[in-house]
């Protein structure tokens, strides 16, 4: 449907917002898979669209935080990284 191919499209192509913590990022990216639980994305690509979705700054410390860099992780460890530096944030 049109609704699938929207949100499909607005996961895809999300974008961490100036002056947006990376709490809100995460919490905002969450928020809009859950609006659609039937989007049929993989977990690694939505962790691949968050990622490629940040700054250079917040990615470089992700990456540092993982030891290498956030696609060599587990996605088990990749989310759980993201959700503790996003409360710390």
């Amino acid at each position: 449907t049109s609704r699938t191919t929207t949100i499909r499209k607005d996961i895809s192509g999300i974008r961490k917002l100036g002056g947006e913590s990376l709490y809100e990022y995460w919490e905002r990216f969450k928020k809009l898979c859950e609006s659609y639980p039937h989007h049929q994305i993989s977990e690694q690509l939505l962790l691949q669209y968050f990622d490629e979705g940040m700054n250079n700054m917040e990615r470089s410390m992700i990456d540092a935080a993982s030891g290498g860099a956030l696609g060599d992780m587990t996605l088990v460890e990749a989310r759980h990284l993201i959700e503790k530096m996003a409360s710390n944030s």
